[in-house]
């Protein structure tokens, strides 16, 4: 993420740069863009969160590490006593509910002690995290059952809020997505909208067939920074633009049980050939549905590229790659 970016982030929350970084806990540094002047979060209060972390590599000043705008799903934060002075939840007890501020996080403490690893390639020890404070539950003098109960009342209350969302916004993206795209669709009876750009041969796959293929599957709107949003991509040189590149990834054309994909996957892989290209909207119908799955929020609409390499009978060995 450039740091143009960064700026317009912060002026789409309504933040002000005018402020100077501020000493904070440890080595903690911050800048305070928002302040409404709620009660401060503390320990044990339970708070939504919308936020963006960043390091510096050496090849990106502001790489991003999470974006949960990106994702379109806030976090949930449990604010518990402070692992070591610096840390996010000291941060965070600067703030209150409305709030927005950048803190400035020593990386070398946080791998220290979270155990977690530090990213590759850094230029500086230091990670970046803007930080929206969408709602606070103060936990105050209630018991920890009493407030337990409560927590999960406010975590399924706004994740209800925000499915209803999703579902109401979803035909808008898909339609946003298509007409940003330029695109010809094609709309089957059960609501996949496709372009064909090669048939590919006379073969078709069916639900027992294993099938070879290229493909990259992304949600249908752009990350902050005006990439593809992608989640999972068999070809090294998008994930890498995508930003979601890992070393322990093979970047190969992937053999895959047709019948266990996403019904929408299905559909539009049984309407080419080998050596076929296609491009695939699906609705939430016919990927993740209701509930969603891992980075996939429910109702979220999907788009596969997907290129047919081979399809393996069952018993068959595995084709070479064409």
């Amino acid at each position: 993420m450039k740091k143009g970016i960064i700026i317009l982030l912060a002026a789409a929350l309504g933040l002000g740069a005018c402020n100077k970084f501020e000493k904070g806990e440890g080595d903690m540094t911050y800048k305070i863009y928002k302040s409404e002047g709620k009660p401060k979060i503390q320990d044990g209060d339970y708070v939504k969160l919308n936020g963006v972390q960043t390091v510096e590599t050496n090849t990106n000043p502001d790489s991003v590490m999470v974006n949960t705008y990106d994702n379109e799903r806030p976090a949930f934060f449990a604010i518990s006593k402070s692992m070591f002075k610096g840390d996010l939840a000291s941060g965070l007890k600067l703030l209150g509910e409305g709030d927005s501020a950048v803190f400035k996080l020593n990386l070398d403490s946080m791998e220290k002690y979270s155990g977690q690893p530090k990213p590759k390639g850094l230029k500086s020890n230091i990670a970046s995290f803007t930080i929206k404070i969408e709602k606070v539950l103060h936990k105050g003098k209630d018991p920890d059952s009493i407030f337990e109960a409560k927590k999960r009342l406010f975590f399924e209350s706004e994740y209800k809020a925000l499915n209803e969302k999703n579902k109401i916004v979803e035909p808008a993206k898909i339609a946003k997505y298509v007409a940003e795209n330029d695109l010809k669709v094609t709309t089957a009876p059960s609501g996949l909208q496709y372009v064909i750009f090669a048939p590919g041969n006379s073969e078709r796959a069916t639900l027992t067939d294993t099938v070879l293929m290229d493909y990259t599957g992304q949600f249908t709107n752009k990350k902050s920074n005006g990439k593809l949003n992608v989640f999972d991509t068999s070809d090294a040189k998008i994930a890498r633009e995508a930003g979601i590149f890992s070393e322990s990834v093979q970047y190969v054309p992937r053999s895959l049980p047709l019948g266990q994909l996403p019904q929408g996957v299905i559909q539009g892989i049984q309407l080419i050939g080998v050596g076929g290209k296609i491009k695939m909207i699906l609705p939430s119908k016919l990927g993740f549905g209701e509930n969603g799955g891992g980075p996939i929020n429910p109702f979220t609409p999907l788009v596969f590229d997907v290129e047919l390499k081979g399809i393996i009978k069952p018993g068959a060995g595995l084709p070479l790659a064409k």
